[in-house]
């Protein structure tokens, strides 16, 4: 039997539970490889309007303001650090989407950081940014409201 395509159903209104209730009685039945149902709500990504928030704003003050050892660094250098040491270790559904991982092991046995904030759920990447800006706050950076211009 060929693998089932996953298969995703936003329940938004009786015309998407139609077409769960028609699906339902045509899945494949495998003892062997059984198909797993799960209904949850819906967790949003984090949204573009938050990413552009992050650059425009705090990664802003931060390179501006910043000095770590007398050096400052770029908006990216902060960006990596953060992601580092904010994002979750762990998949946790109340932040992360699905298939969430932050680190991989590549081919010569190297732990890489491949999580992103792009993983992350609008609440996730909420708590994400208070992180950041608390972190930088102890280094005496002041924040300012976006340019709305």
């Amino acid at each position: 039997m060929p693998s089932f395509q996953k298969r995703v159903i936003y329940l938004r209104g009786p015309d998407q539970v139609q077409t769960l209730l028609a699906l339902i009685p045509n899945l494949p039945l495998d003892a062997e490889r059984p198909l797993q149902i799960t209904i949850e709500e819906y967790r949003p990504a984090r949204k573009q309007d938050q990413n552009d928030l992050m650059w425009a704003g705090p990664l802003k003050d931060i390179s501006a303001q910043a000095y770590v050892d007398g050096k400052r660094f770029t908006a990216e250098a902060w960006h990596e650090m953060f992601k580092e040491e904010f994002l979750p270790d762990e998949f946790d559904s109340e932040q992360c989407r699905d298939g969430y991982i932050k680190y991989t092991i590549d081919p010569k046995g190297n732990r890489r950081l491949i999580g992103s904030t792009t993983q992350l759920t609008v609440r996730g990447f909420s708590r994400y940014l208070e992180q950041v800006m608390a972190f930088a706050a102890n280094l005496g950076v002041e924040f300012h409201e976006k340019d709305q211009s």
